[in-house]
């Protein structure tokens, strides 16, 4: 694919630096493109990735099919009714998340340090104590796509502006291979009619907050009291205030904070009412949560344990005696959930949540059944998965859990306790 995006030499030599240069790096249908890169028989293919090869809902597809208006969150049926031709291909998310890890790695090392990455496919990048050294803003990001396009011969859409709501809207306006930059000094215009909806962060449910207001493109915000939005919504109205107007005061994170919570998810075979698979499943999870809690070395004592019918989420928070990050101990609070709250409705998603991960071991306790040889066991688990694979070695129920492959989660971070896939 060519590179449409303007060279250096376009750009004015002498500059003034911006107060604040923010740089979005996204990169252009990431799983799809990693596909088609990594087999050759797939480029210039209409492709669509699911989950495995029983996923039944498109998770992204290549250009080649969005020219059919297929499109993200479609079923595969539909889409096959679009494209006969479509080629429907398993993610991998292992392979996804270990490409992305290098681009990151490239861009901290090329462009800036000051970098949030914001998701498996994006970052952001804070250049503003870089232009002495890189020179001017659009420059910087044309120098991110080249580093991009060296560290992974895939194509990446750059937005820059100065703030990152701008610079995230600027992104996806040339997709793909893009570059748009929009000066400091004009993001209040060029978001003046742009509906609110489009800005990152504006869910629907704000978007009708505000449509009631009268508040319906980003120019409508400057009439509503900041107060009204701060009632409701806290120090995220506020900030929601100045992102309409170009003035996002945002900063670009750069360290990952502690976790909140830390969860396993699955969806089931729709309308499951059988016991032992929804057992199978939510032993799965509490696997999954208790060897997170292993790596990071992490205890929890509360939890969530939900299963999701048609009606809505069934579950309670339930604590464990002691602090623990053992699976087993979290399966026996999932038996106990289950018995309370399931009365036979179909089940499409469990759910083991961690509600309050904290740091450190607890005091050993005097007459706790063997906690030095669990404990003992599961390093051992834990080393034996962590080289030959995640559940090599794993209770003999879990030969019957879901072939459905891991999925990146929204909050994926090639470092921490969010490297979890």
């Amino acid at each position: 694919m060519p590179d449409r995006s303007p060279s250096p030499s376009a750009v004015t030599p002498a500059f003034k630096a911006w107060p604040r240069a923010i740089l979005l790096v996204d990169m252009n249908a990431f799983f799809a493109s990693v596909e088609q890169r990594d087999r050759p028989e797939l480029r210039n293919r209409p492709v669509a990735i699911t989950n495995g090869i029983q996923g039944t809902c498109i998770i992204t597809c290549s250009y080649e099919a969005r020219a059919y208006g297929i499109h993200t969150g479609m079923r595969l049926k539909e889409a096959r009714q679009l494209c006969a031709d479509l080629i429907q291909v398993p993610a991998r998310p292992q392979r996804y998340a270990a490409v992305s890890t290098e681009i990151m790695a490239a861009l901290q090392a090329a462009i800036s340090p000051d970098m949030e990455i914001f998701s498996v496919d994006e970052a952001f990048l804070d250049i503003t104590h870089c232009q002495k050294l890189l020179g001017h803003p659009a420059d910087i990001a044309q120098r991110a796509k080249q580093v991009v396009f060296d560290a992974s011969r895939l194509h990446c859409s750059v937005g820059v502006s100065g703030d990152k709501t701008t610079a995230k809207y600027a992104a996806k306006l040339n997709k793909p291979d893009g570059l748009t930059v929009i000066h400091p000094d004009e993001a209040r215009e060029r978001l003046a009619d742009v509906p609110v909806t489009e800005l990152c962060g504006i869910n629907r449910g704000i978007g009708e907050f505000l449509a009631a207001r009268g508040v319906h493109v980003c120019g409508d915000m400057a009439r509503l009291p900041i107060g009204v939005l701060a009632q409701r919504f806290g120090n995220p109205g506020r900030r929601i205030w100045y992102m309409a107007q170009g003035e996002d005061p945002d900063p670009v994170h750069i360290n990952v904070a502690p976790p909140k919570t830390i969860g396993h998810g699955k969806v089931v075979p729709p309308d499951t009412r059988q016991r032992e698979m929804l057992l199978t499943f939510l032993l799965h999870m509490s696997e999954k949560v208790g060897e997170r809690l292993r790596r990071h070395s992490m205890l929890a004592r509360e939890f969530f344990i939900g299963v999701r019918c048609r009606q809505g989420w069934l579950g309670e928070r339930c604590q464990a005696r002691l602090p623990t990050d053992d699976g087993r101990i979290i399966y026996q609070l999932c038996q106990q959930v289950l018995r309370h709250v399931w009365q036979g409705e179909g089940i499409h998603q469990v759910q083991v949540t961690a509600l309050d991960p904290h740091s450190g071991h607890q005091q050993l306790q005097l007459f706790e059944p063997a906690p030095i040889q669990q404990r003992a066991s599961n390093e051992v688990m834990d080393a034996i998965n962590q080289r030959y694979g995640e559940f090599t070695l794993a209770p003999a129920r879990l030969l019957g859990r879901s072939e459905m492959p891991n999925v990146i989660s929204p909050a994926w971070r090639p470092f921490g306790h969010r490297k979890t896939i």
